[in-house]
């Protein structure tokens, strides 16, 4: 696999190869200059080439302690991780000066680079790709990524550093399902209000600067995903922008960066909602929690900045909108950290396994119809709208991920939704599944004599 940095100055189309390359839409592309922040990276192929591609900040230049310096930090740190880089500059513009110093910056780096003329969909561009030629970084490439244009001589340039690893045995990784999920990837989101830590707790998880933070309030529009391993877990770590509340958004970037942020949270397994000390589970959060749980994705509820915490408050506030705000999801985990202090991270990924290995739970047949029956003759089900009393014959599990169960009834119909919370308070506590969403459907079972019923009346 050919490790690829995308780099160039700001909106010459860096957003839209990676998508391109990637065959999703996946970075937010925006006409606005200076939409990525963040190194994002992905998988892609282009015909018979495995690539990791990284999509970078556009290079501007700053000499000061601020955002876009910080943001041509982690460019540089792209760079240097590469096999090879692709340079863009925009072929309608001609060569900037901000191309020409960031193209001697790049020759400094030594290494490999490919150098595309973006947005050349016509020969009106051709003087500028001359002009290209002064930048010292080899012959350009006519391109356009919004088009589909110059992919075969981007192919033809990428070749000479494919280098295909040695494939494993067929067979060599079967396994049962359920035994196999533990040796996949746990899709892991952080979500949460606007600075409250997310780019933080990430970067003391991964013990590396990898995401840019600062003061500044909407820092990260991007949903970016690290590979990362936590005690021998492969993690699949993705810090996603802030979300605000939705009738505060009028930006058509920051309406991007939110549907960005709640696909990342939809797509994930686990999802950890980080809330600031000093305003837990506020309305916005609970709107965040009430959306993850609906989708089916196990929560974990990290409260931070602890250490400068009114922590008595902010414990009791807590537990109470919890116990009358969130009751959808009883005995979510929740742990106090400290991201900026790396305090209570063991503990929080600790949570996080947790509730993945529940979301994941199967409950075995005999046990489950064990508990079922005892939960009926505790408490009958209630009578029908027939006036006759609903009866309930078997339960099983339909699939996992989150847990989901059938119940089987000759007449389902008007069973009170009081009566199925009674099953799931119970089944939750009973086999241990605090903290994700539980489902229960109840279905209509077949009349054994229909068929024979119908044969006798011909």
């Amino acid at each position: 696999m050919i490790k690829v940095a995308i780099i160039g100055r700001p909106n010459v189309g860096k957003s839209t190869l990676f998508n391109r390359l990637a065959g999703r839409k996946i970075a937010i592309v925006h006409d606005k200059p200076g939409v990525t922040r963040d190194r994002k990276e992905a998988s892609a192929k282009l015909r018979d080439i495995d690539l990791l591609v990284i999509d970078t900040a556009g290079y501007e230049y700053s000499k000061e302690d601020s955002l876009e310096k910080r943001m041509w930090e982690q460019t540089q740190r792209a760079i240097a991780e590469a096999d090879v880089c692709l340079f863009l500059f925009d072929a309608r513009d001609g060569v900037q000066p901000y191309d020409e110093h960031f193209a001697d910056l790049v020759r400094q780096s030594g290494k490999p680079v490919i150098l595309l003329a973006n947005k050349c969909e016509g020969k009106i561009q051709e003087d500028s790709i001359h002009e290209a030629y002064a930048l010292g970084l080899g012959t350009p490439i006519p391109f356009s990524a919004e088009h589909s244009l110059g992919l075969q001589d981007l192919y033809d340039a990428l070749k000479p550093f494919d280098q295909k690893p040695s494939r494993t045995k067929a067979g060599e990784d079967d396994e049962t399902e359920d035994a196999a999920y533990k040796k996949r990837p746990i899709q892991l989101a952080i979500v949460g209000r606007p600075n409250v830590g997310k780019s933080t707790l990430v970067n003391a998880l991964l013990k590396d600067e990898r995401m840019l933070t600062g003061p500044e309030a909407g820092v990260t529009r991007d949903a970016i995903t690290i590979e990362w391993s936590w005690k021998g877990r492969r993690i699949n770590l993705v810090d996603t922008a802030g979300l605000r509340k939705q009738s505060r958004i009028s930006d058509s970037l920051e309406k991007m960066s939110a549907a960005s942020t709640k696909h990342a949270a939809f797509m994930a397994q686990v999802v950890v909602l980080v809330l600031d000390a000093d305003a837990v589970l506020d309305k916005q959060d609970l709107t965040i929690a009430r959306q993850v749980i609906d989708e089916g994705r196990a929560l974990v509820i990290a409260v931070n900045k602890w250490d400068i915490a009114n922590r008595q408050e902010a414990l009791q506030k807590l537990n109470d909108k919890l116990e009358t705000s969130l009751a959808q999801a009883e005995g979510v985990p929740t742990v106090t950290i400290s991201a900026l202090k790396n305090e209570g991270l063991d503990k929080l990924m600790s949570a996080v396994l947790k509730v993945y290995d529940r979301w994941n739970t199967r409950i075995p047949t005999a046990p489950l119809n064990k508990w079922f029956a005892d939960m009926i003759d505790n408490y009958p089900p209630p009578l029908g709208k027939n006036k006759r009393r609903i009866k309930l014959r078997y339960i099983t599990q339909a699939k996992t991920r989150p847990p989901s169960f059938y119940i089987f009834s000759s007449n389902p119909e008007g069973l009170p939704d009081a009566y199925l919370r009674y099953l799931v308070n119970n089944l939750r506590e009973t086999f241990n599944l605090g903290g994700i969403p539980l489902r229960i459907t109840v279905r209509k079972t077949s009349n054994p004599y229909a068929e024979k019923d119908k044969y006798h009346s011909k």
